[in-house]
C-alpha cells in the first residue's frame, strides 16, 4: 500500500472541511483557547462551587453548536444557555 505524501498529511483532513491548513489551524487553535478556558473555570468551579456555576458547559455547548454549524452533517440540536 502506497504511503500518502507528507504534504498530503498535513492537508487530507483540512481539505474534506473545505479549509486550507493555515485556516484549519487557526481554527483548532481558537477551539483549544476556549476548551483551555473551559477547562480552567471547570478546575476553579470543583473547589469553589459558587464560581463558574455554568460557564463551563454553556461554553461546550456553543463549541459544539459552532462545530455543527461548520460541519455538513450536525451531531445533534444543541440548545445555548445565555452566557452568565
Amino acid at each position: 500500500m502506497p504511503q500518502p505524501s507528507l504534504v498530503k498529511l498535513f492537508t487530507q483532513h483540512p481539505e474534506t472541511v473545505g479549509e486550507t491548513y493555515g485556516e484549519h489551524f487557526g481554527v483548532a487553535m481558537r477551539y483549544s483557547g476556549r476548551m483551555f478556558a473551559a477547562s480552567f473555570c471547570a478546575f476553579v468551579h470543583a473547589f469553589l462551587p459558587f464560581c463558574f456555576e455554568k460557564t463551563a458547559s454553556t461554553m461546550a455547548r456553543r463549541m459544539v453548536a459552532d462545530m455543527d454549524r461548520r460541519s455538513a452533517h450536525p451531531a445533534a440540536p444543541v440548545q445555548v444557555a445565555p452566557a452568565e
